[in-house]
């Protein structure tokens, strides 16, 4: 067997000092490539656990803008301040605590999350999640001041921050650190003259101030509005409260927590379901026109509508032909995206808006709905955290100085009242009046003469004319059409009855009177005009202080009467009615006038057609006119007979709820029949308030919630 040699091969060598290089090499980039990404990922963790704290942030600041104004009526209502159990939970501590909860700050899944995802035994890796059960940790006071947030009030809290409230009641002042206070007290002062654009020594409690930019329409940002901003501010570090577990640092944030309280200024402003462009025959609008924007809880806008501006709180939709902002929309206007296309093209503020799309803002309208026209339904509010009661800040008859009610009727067959009750205010105490309709004050007098003094007695009438009387007993001597000082005295008038002690009377020309319309329902019928010059005979305040009438039928069990029950809503034709007459001058209300009733209203003569002269400073164009409201649960129009038409100029407004089937048509107008007007006979020039001055004596009241951050700035 042969073999073949073996095959050389080229001879070689590994060099020790080469292969130890290129290894050393490599290693050194292994090491840097895995510190690289070690930094990198720490670095990453770094940045998504300050992502994690920031959207942490912002579900609390969202969470305390919703808890805050509930907190704030609580501390008006009854009973608030009774018992520390009822009071703590409206403490600023605890709104913070359960804005922390409410929020789900602690945790980066809850666990009805996790738990759905079916995956039992996990773990979570986030180094973010903690209990946040120290709420003192994370929120407190500006600056060096003790406790969770620092009060806008009496003091300025430097550059950067609102201007302050002067706050006149000490316990409201001491109060307003500890829990969210809103109070009739708080007003403007001197300290806050650099930030509205009034004087404040005639605007103390709402004055002008510049609508925040924030997406929700109620006005264009920086347009001038009518309001008064309360405020409170704190800080805010959410890190800080794990630190040591996290080794996160955020910087501390300042943020300021405002509540406006806007009075109801624009042309159509309410919180109802409202249907605009028609009417609820069906019939279009036709003579209309209206300035400025619209506030509805919920819009439907029908036919081809033109608005400014339309802001809701439940969403709004458009007919085709409708413009809002000189723009119309094919779809839903509050669709995603469609604002953002809408600014990016056209550059201006969107003309609708939603009020839950402005981030950390919230509109609230305080409707209390049929509440608001009666005063009797309500028991007095004792022991509240805040010197303004719930009740009377939100209810327009708690709120009237003056009230005219029936307290007795004929029988339970005959509901003619034979008795009322005027209240009206005289050096700024109330005073109560009967006035019996059927039967003198004494014995022989006739219906409406009114006892002023004894015998021997002055009485100074001032400027008003009356009838007067002197006697007793069914003996009495009367002058008439009289004013100044009276002495009723044997001098002046004789001696009626000899020997006896006598009384003076007098008989002005009452304000209010029975009246029947022709189809048979009895009305109690408002003279406005007369009004000055009755407070002037009964020697009360004027017209600046007695500038608001509430008209009720007393169907308390305190009346007296178990003939009189309490008016219903809707209202019915077996309950009384209210006319409004010699009204077309209002001119001897300085301050303006206000008419609250749960009864139908009925227009007997034109309303505030007389223009006024212009406080000093007013500045809109066109005439200025006293500034009035009217709130009734029904409108109609004509006594003796249907009108041929309605002029109607100013503001309207529903307190219908929002969530109602049927949607309220605020331009329908009804006859003294109940018979519809139709669309040609209903004419309408509806405009903004743009001026505190216009405000009249009650109004209805909105709130304006916002969250902002102080600006960084600002900082020191």
């Amino acid at each position: 067997m042969k073999t073949s040699p073996l095959k050389r091969r080229p001879s070689g060598y590994v060099s020790l000092l080469l292969a130890l290089s290129t290894g050393s090499l490599l290693m050194v980039l292994v090491l840097f490539s895995y510190r690289r990404a070690c930094a990198s990922q720490a670095t990453q963790s770094a940045v998504q656990l300050q992502v994690d704290y920031r959207e942490k942030e912002e579900a609390i600041l969202r969470s305390i803008v919703a808890i805050t104004p509930n907190r704030a009526i609580r501390a008006m209502q009854h009973l608030s301040n009774s018992n520390p159990t009822i009071s703590n939970p409206l403490r600023w501590e605890n709104i913070f605590t359960e804005a922390l909860d409410l929020a789900n700050a602690g945790q980066s899944i809850s666990s009805p999350v996790l738990a759905s995802l079916g995956t039992p035994g996990s773990a979570r890796g986030n180094s973010g999640d903690a209990a946040l059960g120290t709420a003192s940790l994370i929120f407190k006071a500006l600056g060096a001041e003790a406790g969770y947030a620092s009060a806008g009030i009496n003091r300025s809290l430097g550059t950067g921050y609102p201007v302050p409230l002067t706050c006149h009641d000490a316990t409201d002042a001491t109060r307003d650190a500890t829990w969210p206070i809103l109070s009739s007290s708080k007003v403007y002062g001197a300290l806050a003259q650099s930030g509205v654009a009034l004087p404040v020594d005639t605007y103390p409690n709402f004055n002008t101030l510049n609508y925040p930019n924030i997406n929700f329409g109620y006005a264009r940002p920086g347009q001038p509005f009518v309001a008064k901003r309360n405020w409170w501010g704190f800080s805010l570090d959410l890190a800080g409260h794990d630190a040591s577990k996290t080794c996160a640092v955020t910087s501390k944030r300042d943020f300021v927590l405002s509540i406006y309280e806007v009075p109801s200024q624009l042309a159509i402003s309410a919180s109802s379901f409202m249907e605009l462009g028609q009417h609820a025959s069906g019939g279009a609008w036709e003579d209309v026109t209206i300035a400025g924007g619209v506030f509805a809880g919920r819009a439907e806008v029908n036919g081809t509508t033109t608005l400014t501006a339309v802001a809701t709180r439940r969403g709004a939709a458009l007919s085709a032909g409708t413009t809002v902002g000189g723009q119309s929309f094919s779809g839903d206007p509050l669709a995603p995206g469609v604002r953002e296309a809408y600014q990016l093209t056209q550059g201006d503020f969107f003309p609708v808006s939603l009020a839950s799309e402005s981030g950390r803002a919230a509109f609230i309208p305080l409707s209390r709905g049929a509440d608001y026209f009666d005063r009797l339904a309500h028991a007095p509010e004792t022991s509240t955290l805040s010197s303004t009661t719930w009740n009377h800040y939100s209810i327009g008859a708690l709120q009237c100085a003056m009230r005219l009610d029936v307290i007795q009727s004929v029988s339970a067959s005959n509901k003619t009242p034979t008795i009322l009750r005027f209240s009206y205010l005289k050096d700024g105490i109330r005073q109560d009046l009967t006035l019996p309709l059927t039967t003198g004050v004494a014995t022989g007098l006739p219906p409406g003469y009114i006892y002023c003094c004894a015998g021997d007695g002055t009485y100074n009438f001032g400027t008003a004319v009356v009838d007067v009387a002197y006697g007793t007993g069914g003996t009495f001597a009367y002058q008439t059409g009289v004013s100044g000082s009276i002495t009723f005295n044997n001098a002046r008038f004789g001696d009626p009855l000899v020997g006896v002690d006598k009384s003076g009377y007098f008989k002005p020309s009452y304000p209010f009177a029975l009246k029947t319309l022709p189809s048979g329902k009895t009305c109690l019928a408002v003279y406005p005009k007369r009004l000055a010059a009755f407070l002037t005979a009964l020697r009360a305040d004027g017209t600046a202080v007695n500038h608001s009438l509430v008209v009720n039928v007393d169907y308390t069990v305190a009346s007296g009467s178990a003939f009189l029950t309490k008016p219903s809503i809707p209202c019915t034709e077996l309950d009384y009615g209210v006319i409004l007459e010699e009204c077309s001058d209002l001119t001897s209300f300085t301050k303006g006038f206000s008419l609250v009733t749960n009864l139908r209203l009925y227009f007997g003569d034109d309303f505030n057609v007389v223009a006024a002269t212009p406080p000093t400073g007013y500045v809109p164009p066109g005439l200025y006119y006293p500034p009035c409201s009217l709130f009734a649960p029904e409108l109609r129009y004509g006594v003796a007979m249907d009108p041929f038409a309605v002029n109607l100029v100013g503001q309207l407004g529903s307190l219908a709820s929002e969530t109602a089937a049927a949607p309220v048509s605020p331009l329908d107008a009804k006859a003294v029949s109940g018979d519809p007007l139709a669309a040609n006979q209903i004419h309408v020039n509806l405009h903004p308030i743009t001026h505190p001055s216009e405000l009249p004596p009650i109004s209805m009241m909105n709130w304006l919630v916002l969250l902002e951050e102080r600006r960084r700035e600002y900082y020191p």
